[in-house]
């Protein structure tokens, strides 16, 4: 009778492990000097997001690697690694290494802070290992990295560049919204904090079919185009807040987002052009018709926040419904 519960046993000791995890000193930081800020305004139509927040010139040089370290945190496999230039790199391989290519390039184009990265198709790490499907996240010598921060208490609450945040994740379908995937990292020369999400490789898939502890885990995947574009943003507005199509562990963050905060990012991601969101896939070597799903399954999602965001939209919502056709006629028989 035992052996047939030992899988979900194991789940369960998983589970309370990564919730163990997630609820240990997420708040202080050890940076307290300079501005804390979450969000920067941008020219968002001119963001090149195929080579992203490094631009062209941080692209690292693959003709000489050297092995640093293997990297201990998170439960993906890195390496730290210095390329021909010098710089300082993390590599990650495998499923994650794609989407968060693209959602970092997102995100940034409209103005939040986000890591610096590149895909590589593969990475060979002499005496060490050979990689492929490779993301490359820099580690700049001018910013120091702090400890996570937690969506329900830093400096922004409230704000509408916050609630924006929160509702990219519903669009990335990122089901790993844990405190710990997020990070403040400070610039060494101006002080400045900037509050990011450090880790998005748990996006462009499908979330999970529920929001039951422990069971939360089924039905999730990453990086599949066509599970993707099957869902959805927004499941409803009504009396001034948006209900988002999120299911998964931590769904309460998604709660009192207002329609005018999801305004406020519409706004901004009306801004995007086509060839910005396509760019963003082609930076992490989707083939076309991936790119085409994916680009679709985006801006199917922009659409919908600006629907039900609209200024027509929140009128209808407050006007008395007219009665339906069936109901007149039995109001005229009675």
């Amino acid at each position: 009778m035992i052996r047939p519960l030992l899988p979900i046993i194991v789940l369960i000791c998983v589970s309370l492990a990564a919730y163990a995890q997630d609820r240990r000193g997420v708040v202080s930081t050890g940076l307290r000097t300079g501005q804390a800020i979450i969000h920067e305004n941008v020219d968002i139509a001119h963001r090149d997001t195929f080579y992203g927040p490094g631009g062209r010139e941080l692209m690292p040089d693959l003709s000489r690697i050297s092995f640093i370290e293997k990297e201990t945190s998170g439960y993906n496999k890195k390496y730290r690694i210095r390329d021909g230039s010098g710089r300082i790199w993390v590599a990650k391989y495998g499923r994650e290494a794609k989407p968060e290519t693209a959602a970092v390039r997102l995100l940034w184009a409209l103005g939040y802070p986000t890591e610096i990265n590149y895909w590589v198709p593969e990475l060979i790490i002499p005496g060490v290992k050979r990689l492929k499907n490779v993301r490359l996240e820099a580690r700049p010598e001018v910013v120091k990295r702090g400890d996570s921060w937690d969506w329900k208490r830093n400096p922004f609450l409230g704000t509408d560049q916050l609630a924006g945040l929160k509702i990219m994740m519903v669009l990335f379908n990122n089901w790993d919204i844990a405190s710990r995937q997020n990070k403040i990292i400070e610039d060494k020369s101006t002080g400045r904090r900037y509050y990011i999400i450090s880790d998005l490789g748990a996006t462009f898939g499908k979330l999970p079919n529920n929001s039951l502890p422990i069971f939360w885990r089924i039905g999730r995947s990453i990086g599949k185009p066509n599970a993707y574009a099957r869902g959805s943003l927004v499941r409803n507005n009504r009396n001034g807040q948006l209900e988002l199509s999120f299911k998964g562990k931590n769904y309460s963050v998604f709660k009192d987002i207002s329609v005018a905060q999801g305004r406020w990012l519409a706004d901004r991601l009306l801004r995007l052009r086509d060839s910005q969101i396509r760019d963003a896939f082609r930076a992490a070597d989707y083939s076309p018709a991936e790119i085409d799903i994916l680009t679709g399954a985006v801006k199917t999602r922009i659409r919908e926040l600006d629907v039900a965001t609209s200024a027509r939209d929140r009128i209808a919502d407050t006007l008395p419904r007219k009665p339906s056709r069936t109901r007149q006629a039995r109001s005229r028989r009675h």
